[in-house]
């Protein structure tokens, strides 16, 4: 790799680092090529992304970028698992770290806030942006939904009483 494309590189990974809402931090030494290619659909599934970089270029990357905090994460064979979602690229990981040992989440960062592995665990399990949206959704018709059924609510009831006194006259 020569010099232009190391600061290329540099480049690319500050961009990430600035622009996500959460970067998780990881061990990956003894993942094999087809479980690192399942680990990046998920994480493309999800809306994330999954970089493996160089450490001493990921550090130059982080250096004035509000989660510098992760610095010290970045030693040994890491990867690194990032989405604009705060929570999607938590979720992703923690997901594959139960399903395989070999991956050993270390810790992240979510903005200047760093987060150890409890941490990242806490964040996956909160909702993500699109449950949240659909929540909130959810709460907003609902009030229009019982002004409806108020408002129809006498006109049914004047109906089954009228209903009831013809059955009677008929019988």
């Amino acid at each position: 790799m020569d010099r232009a494309q190391k600061e290329q590189l540099v480049e690319e990974l500050g961009q990430i680092f600035e622009s996500s809402g959460v970067v998780v931090v990881s061990h990956y030494a003894g993942l094999t090529v087809a479980e690192m290619q399942d680990l990046r659909a998920r994480a493309r599934e999800a809306g994330g992304s999954v970089r493996v970089a160089k450490n001493r270029l990921a550090k130059i990357a982080l250096e004035g970028k509000p989660c510098a905090s992760i610095a010290d994460l970045l030693s040994g064979m890491t990867v690194l698992t990032f989405s604009e979602d705060p929570v999607a690229a938590a979720k992703v990981a923690q997901d594959y770290a139960k399903e395989n040992s070999k991956f050993e989440i270390l810790g992240g960062a979510m903005g200047e806030n760093a987060l150890d592995v409890a941490g990242v665990e806490a964040v996956s399990k909160m909702p993500s942006r699109e449950e949240l949206i659909s929540t909130i959704a959810g709460m907003l018709g609902a009030p229009a939904s019982n002004i409806a059924g108020a408002i129809g609510a006498p006109a049914s009831n004047i109906a089954s009483i009228l209903s009831t006194i013809e059955d009677k006259a008929a019988a």
